[in-house]
């Protein structure tokens, strides 16, 4: 029914608005390219993805390396001149962690090291763990009566999943691509009804949880887990919510390549008995619980408009098994260049213009929305705060480092002629799209939510998805600088002319129920 009444409505808006919205623009062009010439000429795009790779390390949510980038994005983006600039606290996230040390080593049929990673926060080892190695389907795995009954197999052993076999096409298919004008062509205008609101992720990790805890007592020394995404040299790593005040941290988990884990396979299945040997040491700490987020703002100059802000924003949280360049310092880069730009061209936006880069995006949206809550709309009783009517929209940018090819209007029809104005003078640099469909999963969603217009670009997936979302590749040199230029010069551009245009920009409907990622 909710979806139901959300496509009527919707409905009824876009055609009542298509007509109203698609008067002209005052694009203030002379502007765009001022920020244009002065990205090319003098960007200081590598240095920030420096920083913020290279310098402070993995960012894990509340880590000591998520502390030292958001620590020098303040102090930096101070020196730049903007105001405001701070963290502020979100809201409980949970514990702290990050690995101290960590090996693990085939030790029969013969000594070989195996590339791998330890689950983020999750249990140690207490020394090194030496024991053979089982596999279970995922069916055993997860089957509680066959786990107990099953006890004394399982005991003192390592469980492995070792995901499928490689195909061809993980193999030899291509790595890096860029969005050809077909595909741009068929995000098409079709109205699309939002993807739906519910999440059955909490439920899982409470019934993983209890399964992990039965694999302790019946005495399983730990789980060595890969993906199809973890092939070719890299490796996922990420976890589910060992981070809560309330997990329990009861079983060592590794994930490894599916390679290691293949061949452990086929030398298992044929009666080569296969023993591991793992170590893993992580720091935990409780000295403070909360969450951060980094704010900073160029302030508005319009004595009526002044009060009013557009925002642009990115998460600066990573996992922990690489420095998170593609997800998401590159959104962060972008985003500071942004300000960087336009406070440095001395422009006088009339609207105040609000820079965010969050923490807990990996472990559901966490600072966004609860940055949301603390100002917009109560998650409880879903009301309305005074400071959401003077939001004009937020921008956000989270597909890794390929260049803008253009945005998500997220079902609000008005806006749509709106940005096919704005984007015109980006045609030369490939940014063409305006689709009426929607995205989630990162950190536009809580504004959407809260009843503020919240957009993500369309980017060039490159080898995001191929090779370094949540990966040990996802280092400072697979960024591509050129694209994070391009970028750049459009987010600044867009920032500005948001905040310059005599109206706030046009609002869709309010939803009216919950926060869809409330219990992540």
């Amino acid at each position: 029914m909710k979806s139901l009444f959300y496509k009527l409505t919707a409905t009824i808006v876009m055609l009542s608005c298509l007509k109203t919205y698609a008067q002209q623009e005052d694009v203030d062009t002379a502007v765009f390219n001022r920020i244009r010439k002065a990205e090319l000429s003098s960007s200081q795009i590598p240095q920030i993805a420096y920083y913020l790779t290279d310098i402070s390390g993995p960012r894990l949510t509340a880590s000591p390396g998520y502390q030292r980038a958001s620590r020098w994005a303040v102090a930096t983006m101070k020196k730049w001149g903007l105001v405001n600039a701070g963290l502020e606290p979100w809201g409980e996230f949970g514990k702290q962690w990050e690995i101290r040390d960590f090996s693990i080593s085939m030790r029969a049929p013969y000594n070989q090291l195996i590339a791998g990673y330890p689950e983020p926060w999750g249990a140690n080892t207490d020394g090194s763990l030496r024991g053979d190695v089982i596999i279970l389907t995922r069916k055993q795995s997860r089957d509680t009566v066959y786990l107990k009954t099953h006890a004394a197999l399982l005991k003192g052993k390592f469980l492995l999943n070792p995901g499928a076999p490689l195909s061809e096409k993980d193999i030899s298919g291509p790595v890096t691509s860029r969005l050809s004008d077909t595909e741009l062509a068929n995000m098409g205008d079709t109205f699309m009804v939002p993807d739906s609101l519910t999440r059955s992720f909490p439920a899982l990790f409470k019934t993983l949880a209890r399964i992990s805890q039965i694999k302790k007592d019946v005495g399983i020394l730990g789980a060595i887990y890969t993906t199809s995404f973890s092939a070719n040299g890299h490796i996922m790593a990420q976890s589910n919510d060992g981070f809560k005040l309330i997990s329990h941290n009861t079983l060592p988990e590794v994930s490894i390549g599916i390679e290691d884990a293949q061949k452990m396979k086929r030398l298992i299945e044929s009666g080569v008995r296969v023993s591991l040997e793992v170590n893993i040491k992580g720091e935990f700490s409780t000295a403070d619980t909360k969450g951060y987020n980094v704010i900073a703002e160029i302030s508005g100059t319009d004595p009526k408009l002044k009060l009013q802000v557009v925002m642009l924003g990115a998460h600066l949280d990573s996992w922990e098994a690489a420095t998170g360049a593609t997800d998401n310092a590159a959104g962060c880069v972008v985003m500071m260049e942004a300000m960087r730009l336009l406070d440095s061209l001395h422009l006088k936006p009339k609207r105040t213009i609000r820079i965010a880069l969050w923490g807990g995006e990996e472990q559901g949206v966490l600072g966004s929305y609860g940055y949301v809550k603390n100002h917009f709309r109560d998650g409880t009783t879903l009301q309305i705060k005074p400071e959401q009517s003077g939001v004009s929209a937020y921008f956000n940018l989270d597909n890794g480092t390929g260049k803008i090819r253009g945005i998500y209007t997220q079902n609000n029809a008005a806006v749509k002629p709106i940005f096919e104005q704005w984007f015109k003078p980006f045609y030369d640099i490939g940014a063409t799209t305006v689709t009426m469909k929607n995205t989630g999963s990162t950190d536009h969603i809580a504004f959407d939510w809260a009843g503020i217009p919240g957009f993500q670009f369309i980017q060039d997936p490159l080898d995001y998805e191929t090779r370094t979302h949540h990966t040990n590749l996802d280092t400072y040199d697979h960024l591509a600088m050129d694209d994070l230029k391009q970028a750049a010069i459009i987010v600044a551009s867009f920032v500005y002319q948001a905040s310059i245009r005599p109206e706030l920009l046009p609002r869709k409907p309010l939803v009216p129920y919950s926060f869809p990622y409330e219990d992540f």
